[in-house]
């Protein structure tokens, strides 16, 4: 095969692949925002509890099928991790939860500058003039949507927040572990996603609980509300 056809063929499957993470990306967030809003399910910590635990399904498949190796990841650094990860997507959800959709992604813009913010300031890196430019484009167009969007409330504003800046310190700190103990991305997710899975399924009935007053075992399941949970569960990997 000439070096052409394997500069096309790469560049099929690097298209191919964008779109099938868009595509997987915003149906997932659209399948979450229907199980909310439209079926009730309103458990956002129990559900991504039980995400995390299909996804400790696959790491096992994974690890058993040669794909994930032996590593080490001390103590400390792996409850670090699983703090601000809970709280990401927990936030995440929440705030899923109790905004519109529009929002909800707009919102996720915000990890761009602060995750720039926490390189600045741990890392000391400088960013060019026109990254800054871009960068103060993204912070006007949250700005505008946040005073625009008539559907914005308070603790849904407060819930993006704590996404935002929980999203960008996990995603930090998956760079620090990755770089400090030579850990590559199922590697890591072998040893984080077990932990999370057990902290969220321990305390998300009582988080939702006391977000919702509403319980996770009294909820009315349906057929619609049960594949739309199992294709979030599915989405894990």
């Amino acid at each position: 095969m000439s070096s052409a056809n394997k500069a096309d063929r790469k560049a099929a499957i690097d298209a191919a692949s964008w779109m099938f993470n868009v595509v997987t990306s915003v149906g997932i967030i659209l399948v979450n925002k229907a199980l909310m809003a439209t079926y009730g399910f309103s458990f956002a910590t129990t559900l991504t509890g039980l995400h995390f635990a299909t996804t400790t399904l696959l790491t096992v498949i994974l690890r058993w099928l040669g794909y994930i190796q032996a590593s080490h990841l001390p103590l400390p650094e792996l409850l670090k991790f699983v703090l601000f990860a809970n709280f990401s997507i927990v936030g995440m959800n929440v705030s899923l939860m109790w905004n519109s959709v529009g929002f909800y992604q707009i919102a996720k813009l915000s990890m761009i500058p602060v995750s720039c913010f926490l390189e600045v300031v741990l890392d000391k890196v400088r960013y060019s003039r026109d990254t800054k430019l871009s960068i103060a484009v993204v912070l006007l167009g949250v700005a505008v949507c946040t005073v625009t969007d008539v559907s914005v409330n308070a603790k849904g504003f407060i819930a993006a927040v704590v996404a935002i800046w929980s999203t960008s310190l996990q995603q930090y700190y998956v760079h620090f572990l990755q770089q400090r103990y030579s850990l590559g991305s199922f590697n890591l997710l072998g040893h984080t996603a077990p932990a999370q899975a057990v902290s969220l399924l321990l305390v998300g009935p009582f988080l939702d609980y006391w977000l919702t007053e509403k319980r996770v075992d009294a909820y009315a399941y349906s057929f619609t509300s049960v594949v739309s949970f199992c294709i979030n569960c599915m989405n894990s990997g």
